[in-house]
């Protein structure tokens, strides 16, 4: 797989999205801001301020419900930006990391209440559900750090990285809630990040040690380990026409403003499956 390189020059490339017009959306999580990268090229800022945004979607209305501190949701039009979960039962929540969108339109988000480091305790967080127009129901917890999320084709399962741990996956009942939450896979090396699943229920992991994506066939078993041409590989998107194009974020482990971290973009032999829009 031969990819090509779009754009560079940040911190912590994440929340890849890309648009009908091939527009890619992503944020820099490290220093803050969310940005577009349009098809000549040209990079805009779209939130100049937004910190430790770990996941976008595209929604119905138009727009982008995030993360960051709290869930919520960005009106281009406008430039508002509307808070849909920042507690729940009275406890406040502050910061979300990555998310996904079901088949109605909900979010699922999960909580990141740690950073880690020498010494440090983990604090686990928790995965909840938002419901248009703003119910909010808690999923699982408790979960150490909160990472990819994805659907299996039928959305009978649920994929959930946690970056401490490894990638699970749980049982989705009738009525949304999740059940039999059990391990799907470990990566080859280091832990996941974010992911992506295809038409033939294949879950792509980003390798973030590994420098790869990793290609895990639904009974859990390595498929295919892909190499990428950067560091620090943070998640991973379908797009195009025909859903065969994967974009591929990465990050720099440097302290200094700028960085290495790039988008790349390369042609995937098997189709992925779109995230739903949000109904916000």
């Amino acid at each position: 797989m031969e990819f090509e390189k779009l754009a560079t020059g940040f911190g912590m490339t994440e929340a890849p999205r890309v648009d009908e017009q091939g527009r890619i959306y992503f944020s820099d999580a490290k220093f803050g801001g969310v940005y577009r990268r349009n098809p000549d090229g040209q990079i805009e800022t779209l939130i100049p301020d937004r910190n430790h945004v770990g996941g976008m979607a595209f929604n119905e209305g138009g727009g982008l419900v995030m993360t960051g501190p709290g869930v919520a949701l960005w009106d281009e039009r406008t430039g508002k930006i509307r808070d849909l979960l920042t507690e729940f039962e009275g406890k406040p929540i502050s910061r979300f990391n990555d998310m996904t969108v079901d088949a109605q339109g909900s979010v699922l988000a999960g909580s990141l209440l740690w950073d880690p480091g020498p010494g440090q305790k983990c604090v686990p967080g928790a995965l909840y559900r938002i419901d248009p127009p703003n119910k909010v129901t808690l999923l699982w917890e408790p979960i150490d750090i909160n990472n990819g999320l994805g659907f299996s084709p039928d959305n009978k399962l649920l994929y959930h990285a946690d970056s401490m741990t490894g990638v699970w996956v749980y049982d989705v009942m009738p009525d949304r809630s999740l059940k039999d939450r059990r391990l799907f896979a470990r990566m080859p090396v280091g832990v996941p990040d974010g992911l992506a699943v295809d038409a033939a229920g294949n879950v792509l992991v980003a390798a973030p040690m590994g420098d790869e994506v990793v290609r895990f066939r639904p009974d859990g078993t390595i498929d295919q380990r892909i190499p990428v041409p950067g560091k620090l590989v943070l998640s991973v998107v379908f797009a195009g026409p025909d859903l065969r194009d994967l974009y591929v974020v990465t990050g720099d482990t440097r302290t200094g403003k700028g960085g290495t971290g790039s988008i790349f973009k390369a042609r995937c032999d098997i189709p992925g499956l779109p995230v739903p829009k949000a109904r916000f």
